[in-house]
């Protein structure tokens, strides 16, 4: 009786300690808060290809799109702190609370379990285009104001910001020199700028490579903290002294509901440090023109940051009052 006590005790012992260790024991759903196939989505998905090897279990991607991203995001934010349900997060996440004073969710509301990966923005007009280098597009702009036109998903959306700051730096006004025609994706953007329905547009560089690789477009200038691999001769805008446009830079991150366990924390830090140094998620950022992040950003603070930097464009720009 006593032998069949103790054995049962120890099993027990032994069924507590597997559950205090258990994370994760079942597939983790990545919400990705935009549509299928644009910058957000392929990082989405070459981060749950790179990690699950690490992790042990599958992760499956889940594109959630709607209120730029908010929808997604909200729904990870309300979402049960199991560690099942994360946010491939998006500089959207801090940008849109900052222009938005009725945002469905402020730039805090997460866990912040990691940055992922800078994701540069490159300026780019069309193969035919007359304009060879950014001086001589301001030039064309400056010259006939309201006249050229840009694409973009929105005048506060981060490809929106992308003009403006560019065209604020130059001493014109950002919302009326040039004109914005506005289209939902990156690749409807490509789309409007091969088809010649605008003259310019910036966006990531995911959606653009193909295209500049093709010849079908010319980058003129990335918005990057340093030049990118793929476009070696194509200049910085912190370079060319764009003070404003020198700070806008795409991101990805990871992200999960407020209060996730210590557990998860945990586990997601030691996964992602091996995801780091895997070839399959450096030749995947490459491949798509980013810059892996992972363990160089304290991503709290860094978000914080990036929600202070477009609140004071959108008051200085007239969003907010």
């Amino acid at each position: 009786m006593k032998r069949a006590l103790s054995l049962g005790i120890a099993t027990l012992m032994v069924a507590c300690v597997a559950n205090a260790q258990s994370y994760p024991s079942e597939s983790v759903t990545l919400v990705v808060p935009y549509g299928p196939g644009g910058a957000s989505d392929l990082a989405g998905r070459a981060l749950a290809e790179s990690a699950r090897e690490f992790l042990g279990e599958p992760i499956t991607v889940v594109n959630q799109s709607g209120s730029g991203g908010m929808s997604g995001a909200r729904d990870v934010s309300r979402a049960e702190p199991d560690g099942y349900t994360l946010l491939l997060a998006r500089v959207g996440m801090a940008l849109s609370p900052a222009v938005n004073a009725n945002s469905s969710v402020d730039w805090d509301e997460y866990t912040f379990l990691s940055a992922l990966e800078a994701t540069p923005m490159i300026l780019a007009v069309a193969d035919d285009s007359p304009y060879e280098s950014v001086g001589e597009l301001i030039d064309g702009i400056e010259s006939n104001p309201g006249a050229m036109s840009y694409a973009a998903s929105g005048a506060t959306a981060i490809d929106g910001f992308t003009i403006q700051t560019l065209l604020s730096d130059a001493g014109m006004d950002p919302l009326t020199a040039a004109t914005l025609v506005p289209f939902r994706g990156g690749g409807a953007l490509a789309t409007a700028l091969l088809g010649g329905h605008v003259d310019f547009l910036a966006i990531s560089a995911a959606s653009l490579m193909p295209h500049i690789e093709s010849g079908d477009m010319r980058p003129l200038m990335v918005y990057s903290p340093q030049r990118i691999d793929a476009l070696p001769d194509v200049p910085t805008a912190k370079e060319l002294e764009y003070e404003l446009a020198g700070q806008v830079v795409g991101w990805s991150a990871l992200y999960g509901p407020p209060n996730l366990p210590e557990e998860v924390v945990t586990s997601w830090g030691e996964v992602l440090e091996q995801v780091a140094e895997s070839d399959e998620w450096l030749d995947r950022a490459d491949d798509r023109g980013s810059i892996s992040t992972i363990g160089d950003v304290d991503m709290a603070a860094y978000a914080q940051e990036q929600y202070e930097f477009y609140r004071g464009l959108a008051e200085e720009f007239g969003y907010l009052e």
